[in-house]
This record gives structure tokens, sequence and C-alpha cells, in this order.
């Protein structure tokens, strides 16, 4: 099965390279490293111990960030190896960790796709000590030639759903081989424990999300004051990382929102910012767009405006600081939801729709903390925002019962950490 997997992924390359170059037309980022997608990388300087960590995307790369910070606290002798798979990921990467690239304390690379040449040359170009893949990241191949090359694996901030769980069976053979790879599993909840138990991976422990232990930066949050102080006194909804057929339904019940309510409305991915800012115009709605926002001191936003677009990379903790209400988008979709947890951290009520199985556990936890409502539709999305911003009562304690949530959820960096120092310093 393994083999297969393998003749697989030579004979969709050339579709694969396609794909690079039709999504850089609208996002330059995948026609840029290219070699490293197939495992050519530069010239490195000689060291001493590196730490690999492997973060796809925006999310998982932000959920790395205190991870990362406590391995180079806790190995000042190490050098991080950080890689992705997007390029928004790798920007993201680049913003948390300028000083440290240029301190030469880390190192920004693409992941090469996942063949045994492409993943055989990574490793013995690197040597790394010890890889950690986030979340749900399995790769058979990568993890084949780790345990050939002698390099220990964790899966930290692990999780798998209950639709992850079936498609793995179909492959049982190669998820069990590779699950059986980690030295190390540091689950999110129990029933993600139980869940990749079932496919054989051992030393499972459960620490919780990472994602927790996220703290918003100084700047951020005066950023979000100042962008508070442009809107002026308008209450704000908030539906973040919203993804396709979503922006269309809320954008379609908009009128039912308070008059005097804007919606900041933050598209997931960039290359949909300008698709959305045409279906806003297209609708004839007073929009503004934060990137045109170039001073927001200079700036006031006028009382017709209706929408404020986010468009702009790595700055949701200034949205989330700068709202009243926070709805998770992905989840009015079949999409399996997004992150709730930095809304959470910076006391905002949530709303969340019905489809979360991706983040299900934490997602309930928070229903059940009173710091998140279930909603079923852009509808009662709408009603549920009213009621909130009309009732200051049950939005301050609903504030409050989102910042106590995220505080109490802190703590799994550390006990994450705990793992894997003694994969380390083996």
């Amino acid at each position: 099965m393994r083999i297969l997997y393998s003749v697989i992924w030579w004979l969709v390359l050339p579709f694969v390279l396609f794909r690079l170059y039709w999504r850089g037309r609208r996002e330059p980022g995948y026609r840029e490293h290219i070699p490293e997608r197939f495992g050519f990388f530069p010239a490195i300087h000689p060291a001493g111990r590196r730490i690999w960590v492997h973060a796809v995307s925006v999310g998982e790369t932000r959920a790395a960030e205190p991870l990362i910070r406590a391995l180079m606290s806790r190995f000042p002798d190490c050098e991080i190896l950080l890689t992705h798979m997007t390029p928004t990921g790798r920007a993201t990467g680049h913003e948390l960790f300028q000083n440290e690239k240029k301190s030469g304390r880390l190192v920004q690379v693409y992941l090469p796709y996942d063949t045994n040449m492409m993943m055989r040359r990574f490793i013995r170009h690197y040597r790394p000590c010890l890889c950690i893949l986030l979340e749900t990241e399995i790769w058979p191949n990568l993890i084949r030639q780790c345990t050939c090359h002698q390099v220990k694996l964790a899966l930290v901030n692990a999780r798998l759903s209950e639709r992850s769980l079936k498609k793995g069976k179909k492959i049982r053979s190669i998820m069990n081989e590779a699950a059986r790879g980690f030295s190390v599993v540091a689950a999110q909840t129990e029933t993600d424990a139980d869940r990749l138990g079932q496919f054989g991976a051992g030393n499972i422990a459960v620490t919780g999300s990472v994602k927790f232990d996220i703290e918003p930066s100084a700047t951020a949050l005066v950023k979000g004051m100042k962008l508070r102080e442009c809107i002026g006194n308008r209450p704000v909804l908030m539906c973040a990382s919203t993804r396709n057929g979503e922006e269309a339904r809320i954008l379609d019940v908009l009128e039912q929102l308070d008059r005097n309510a804007l919606l900041l409305l933050v598209p997931r991915h960039p290359q949909r910012f300008d698709d959305v800012a045409g279906m806003i115009r297209n609708r004839k709605i007073p929009m503004i767009r934060r990137s045109t926002l170039h001073d927001l001191s200079a700036n006031a936003l006028s009382p017709d405006t209706r929408i404020l677009l986010g468009d702009s990379m790595g700055e949701m903790f200034m949205y989330y600081a700068a709202c009243d209400i926070a709805f998770i988008g992905g989840s009015l979709e079949k999409l399996g939801g997004q992150n709730l947890i930095e809304a959470c951290a910076v006391g905002k009520p949530v709303l969340i729709g019905p489809h979360t199985f991706n983040f299900e556990a934490i997602t309930k936890d928070a229903i059940a903390a009173h710091a998140a409502i279930r909603i079923t539709s852009a509808t009662e999305l709408m009603q549920r925002a009213n009621e909130l911003l009309s009732d200051r009562t049950l939005h301050q304690t609903m504030s409050d019962n989102a910042r106590l949530f995220a505080e109490k959820q802190h703590g799994a960096t550390e006990r994450a950490l705990e793992l894997l120092i003694p994969l380390i310093e083996k």
C-alpha cells in the first residue's frame, strides 16, 4: 500500500507543479522557492543540534509559536528548522520570528512533497535531531525516512476528527505504520488520544491545545484600540475566517443586523479578498477595505459604512480586539469550523455555526462554559448578535466567561515540552 502511495505521488507531481503556477496567478508566493518543494535547498552552515517543527499553514504556525519559543529558551544551543506548505504559513512564520531569523536561531523552508527521495534528501541536508509535527500531519514517507535516519518523531497538539478516522481506516496499513513511528504523541483531548490509539500510536498523553497558550501581543492590542477609535462608538460584529459560500449567506441577511452596527468581515484566505470585495460591491453595500486605512490614527469611518473588509494578514488579534462579538467561520458550511480560542483569549463572546467537526471538543467545552453560542443559520447569527449587542449584561457575562475559559486551558505548551525534553536530551 505504501509503494502504491509513493507511485501515486510521482504520477501527480506534474499536476502539482501546474497547480503551483496556477495558484501563483493570484498568490505569487506559490511561485517562489519551488526547488525547496522538490528537496533542493541552499547550503547551510555547520550546526549542532537542530529541532525541526512542521507547521503547514497560518493556524498551525501561530499555534506553534509558544512551543517554538519554549524550545528556544530551554535549548539555546539548538537551531529551529520551521517548515511549511503554504505561502501564508511561511509569511506568518516570518512575521512571528523575524528577529530569530536574523540572529540565525531559526531557518524557514518549504517541506518537500512526500516522496522517499525528496524526504531523504531533505533529512540528509538538515540532519535534525527531532521532528515535531503539528495537529494532523501524518506523512508516511516523511515518517519512514525519519525512522531510517534515526530522527525522533513527535506529534504535538494532535487531533483526529471522526471523519479523518474513517478515512484513515481505508488505508489502515499505511496509517498503522506511520502511527508507530512516533516516539511520543501529545493529544489535545481524550477523544483524540483514543482515535490515534486505534492506529497503533503509543506513548500518548493528553496535554490540551497549545493554541490556548497563544498570547496577543501588546502591539496587536494597541492597534485594536486604534482601529476601534477609527470605527467610533458603533457596535461591531466580526465574522472571522469566513470561507467560500459563507460570505454570501451573511451578506444576504445583513439587513437583519442592527442598522447602527458595523460588520467586520475577515475572509480566511487572502486570495479571496478581491472576490469578497466584489460580492459586497455587487450588492451596493457601503464598504471600506482595511488595506486602504494606512494610518488608523488619521482615519475615521463614515457612519454610512456598513462593512469593514479585513483584507490583511497577521492582524487577527487586532480585529478581535476591535470587535464586540466574534462569529467563527468555516462552520456555516460543512467545512469543520475554525479555532475559536483567539477570540476567547481577548474576552469576546463567540457565535459559531453547526459544522465544527474539526474542533468539536473545544467548541462543546466553550458552549458548556457559556463562552460561545451555537447558531444554525446566517439568520440566527444576526438574531443572536442583535440580542448580545442590546443586552449589555449578557454580553459582559459571556465576555468574562470567554476570557476565563481561555485562561483555564493554559499550560499545554509546558506539558508538551516535558514530553519532548527527553527526546532532545538523549
